[in-house]
C-alpha cells in the first residue's frame, strides 16, 4: 500500500444535525492535509493556522500516525461578566477552544525511526522517508544424494 489512510471519526456529523436550527456548523475543526509521495520519502503538510508547534503533538504507534491538538482560551473578558449578570448566555462559543485528531496508517515502507516534522508559517511538515524494501530471493535447491 503506498498511500495515507484517513481513519473517518465516527461522530463526524452528530452535531450538525442537533444544533442545525441555530444555523451552527461543526465545532470540530479538521485540518486540510496533502501528502505527496517521491522515490526516497512521503510528506504530509497540514494547515494549522494559529497555531504554534507547541500547540501540536505527533505520536507513532505502530504504523499509525496521529496528528492532534487541544488549545484552551481560559481568559475570562469583563464583557462576558456584564453578560451573565443581565441574564444573556452563550449558547455556541466555538471561539474559545481548537481541538482535533486525525490518524493516519502509514505504508509499510515507512522508516519509523526517522520521522521529521517542521511547522513554519502555520503549516506542519511531516517528512517520512522510506526504507528500501528487500528484494526477492532466489533460494537454491540442494538435491539430496
Amino acid at each position: 500500500m503506498n498511500e495515507l489512510s484517513l481513519f473517518d471519526s465516527l461522530f463526524n456529523n452528530t452535531l450538525d444535525d442537533v444544533f442545525n436550527g441555530f444555523g451552527y456548523r461543526s465545532a470540530a475543526y479538521m485540518p486540510k492535509v496533502d501528502v505527496k509521495e517521491d522515490g526516497n520519502t512521503y510528506t504530509l503538510e497540514m494547515d494549522l493556522p494559529g497555531l504554534t508547534e507547541k500547540d501540536v503533538n505527533i505520536e507513532l504507534d505502530h504504523n499509525t500516525l496521529t496528528i492532534s491538538s487541544k488549545v484552551e482560551n481560559k481568559k475570562e473578558e469583563k464583557s462576558d461578566r456584564k453578560e451573565e449578570k443581565s441574564g444573556t448566555k452563550w449558547l455556541i462559543r466555538e471561539r474559545r477552544t481548537t481541538t482535533f485528531s486525525r490518524s493516519f496508517t502509514l505504508p509499510s515502507d515507512v522508516n519509523g525511526e526517522d520521522i521529521k516534522a517542521s511547522f513554519k508559517n502555520g503549516v506542519l511538515a511531516v517528512t517520512m522517508p522510506r526504507k528500501a524494501i528487500a528484494a526477492p530471493k532466489r533460494i537454491a535447491i540442494e538435491a539430496e544424494a
